[in-house]
């Protein structure tokens, strides 16, 4: 076995695509013509989005949904990126919102948090010994 996808159920896949890439260049890899899935370019797995319409037929309904005005989840995206400051900036330019500014963690690694338009919690860091 191994990990294949994370996927976050969004208010629009199409905004939350072109969100990732302004925010971090990332491109996107797949859009159904129904708007209610795509992917992003990120590798090997693969980050996806799909509609909360999606959400209620695949859960029907048992699901909770991002809301940028409660804490975020306990779960993170995390970013790898030589410039933590700039990607940080870069990402606050088209729209995310600043949880904590870049820190330098004890063990030399620089680390930012940001919120993306949909609600998800960004890590964006150096990496580790970098």
């Amino acid at each position: 076995m191994k990990f294949g996808y994370t996927i976050v159920y969004v208010p629009s896949v199409a905004d939350t695509l072109t969100f990732y890439k302004e925010a971090f260049g990332l491109e996107t890899r797949f859009l159904h013509e129904s708007g209610q899935y795509g992917e992003l370019n990120t590798g090997e797995t693969v980050l996806a989005f799909a509609s909360h319409s999606m959400g209620e037929m695949n859960l029907d309904g048992h699901y909770q949904k991002l809301d940028l005005n409660a804490p975020p989840f306990g779960v993170e995206l995390a970013f790898v990126t030589d410039d933590v400051a700039s990607s940080s900036a870069k990402a606050v330019a088209a729209g995310a919102i600043v949880v904590k500014e870049p820190t330098t963690k004890p063990w030399g690694q620089v680390v930012a948090y940001v919120r993306a338009i949909e609600g998800s919690l960004i890590e964006l860091c150096s990496p580790i010994g970098g």
